[in-house]
Formats: structure tokens, sequence, C-alpha cells
């Protein structure tokens, strides 16, 4: 079914996430025992654990992270010669990034038409964008306001969900159906795991807006190749960061 889906009414996307702020120290003081409960739940151990531990980690979670950038891309043009254009949204000022990309939802993207796609985009990038706005008070678009819809209302694709095919053990990294799709790769300045450092202690926030791009343009990449449609080529993207 999935293939019968236009192009153009896909926006792929794929968020970027830090810790709220660089170090355990800085974190509100009404937050230090909640996180010092997560991440005993993290190492199993609930009795002597450092309260500063994992705290990289933290960005993986919408209670103490927050959004750095958000990449956008989407099919344009004449149906035999679509050009794809990538566009990062990134800002110190979670707010006014999660603005304008709701603006971006609002003005052109609607549930009843349009869908949304990124690679495990329904466990984590929906969501967390979801919270984030929430906590900002940001009113979500249609196409995010998800609670009470019925599942075939839910216009939201995943590329990792797609490749399980009903098996819900498995985990498949975008990186790994990159080499497995001979798709180039898009780890190969900074991976996930970076981004916290890149932010936080080099101040390289475009770095990061780079590597989201990325992200975005491997995973409809991959979209096209489990739709058989035609590879994108390399001048047939846009970048805008």
């Amino acid at each position: 079914m999935v293939d019968k889906i236009p192009l153009k009414n896909i926006l792929f996307l794929d968020v970027e996430t830090v810790p709220m702020v660089a170090d355990f120290s800085d974190l509100p003081e009404n937050l230090h025992e909640h996180w010092r409960k997560k991440a005993a739940r993290i190492s199993g151990d609930t009795e002597s654990i450092p309260e500063e531990l994992f705290f990289e980690r933290a960005g993986i979670y919408s209670e103490f992270g927050k959004i750095v950038c958000i990449s956008a891309g989407f099919f344009h043009g004449e149906e035999n010669q679509l050009q794809f254009r990538c566009k990062a949204f990134y800002s110190h000022d979670e707010s006014a990034l999660l603005n304008e990309f709701a603006d971006l939802l609002r003005n052109n993207y609607s549930m009843h038409h349009h869908y949304l796609c990124g690679h495990n985009a329904r466990e984590f990038d929906i969501p967390y964008i979801a919270r984030r706005m929430v906590i900002n008070g940001i009113r979500l678009p249609d196409i995010l306001n998800i609670p009470g819809k019925k599942p075939w209302e839910v216009t939201i694709l995943d590329t990792m969900d797609l490749w399980k095919f009903g098996d819900y053990k498995n985990y498949t990294s975008l990186a790994l159906l990159a080499a497995v799709f001979n798709i180039p790769t898009p780890k190969d300045d900074i991976q996930g795991g970076d981004v916290a450092r890149v932010y936080w202690h080099e101040n390289d926030l475009e770095r990061i807006a780079v590597y989201c791009n990325k992200d975005v343009i491997t995973t409809a990449r991959l979209f096209l190749k489990y739709t058989f449609r035609e590879d994108l080529k390399d001048e047939q993207i846009e970048t805008v960061i």
C-alpha cells in the first residue's frame, strides 16, 4: 500500500536532541531526584548511583532533554523529474525552533492528505516533538495531534516499522539499512551519540544540522527502495541550513 502514496504527500523528518543542560549540576533542582530515579532504572542499580551518571543520555528523554534541530525534506517538481529539498530548523531557542516547524505543518501538511515519515519516528521523533511542543505551550498541528485518533487516521510512516514486517522484536538502525541497500551513510561525520558533545562542548550547532539533513535524505532514499522507485541522485537534492 505504501507504494501507492504520492511522494509529494510525504514530509520526511529527523530530530536531534540533547540534555536540556550541559551537566547534571545545572539541572533544575526539582528534576534532580527524578533524574536519579531514571538513572537508577537505566543502570539497574537502585542504591549507589552517582547522580551525574548516565546524564549524557538525558537527551533521549523528552522530560530531561530538548530539541536543537528538526530537519524536514520533501519531493517537488514534475513526477518524472522529482527534486528533493531538505531544510534544517535549528536553534538554541527550542521554543522558536518548534514554533517555526509547527507553522510549516499547519500551513502545508494536514492529517487528511499528508504523511510524516522518519526512521523510528513512531517511537521517538514524533512523540518527542509533540511532548516538547506541549511543554513549550505550543498548540499541536493537526497532523501531530494523535491522541484519540483511530489507527487508520494516523498518517505516520516509519521506515523501521516498515522493515519489521510484523517482527516486534527487531530494531534495525538507519545506518545498517543504508549499508544493506548500498545508500550513502549519514554517519560519515558524527553519529547520534556524538550530538550532545558537539552541541554542549564544541558549540557546533550547524554541524548537527548538516548531520540531521543527511539522516532525512537517507530516510527518503530508503523509502524509495522500499517502494521500488528510482534512486534519488545527488544532483536531485537541495539542502538548506
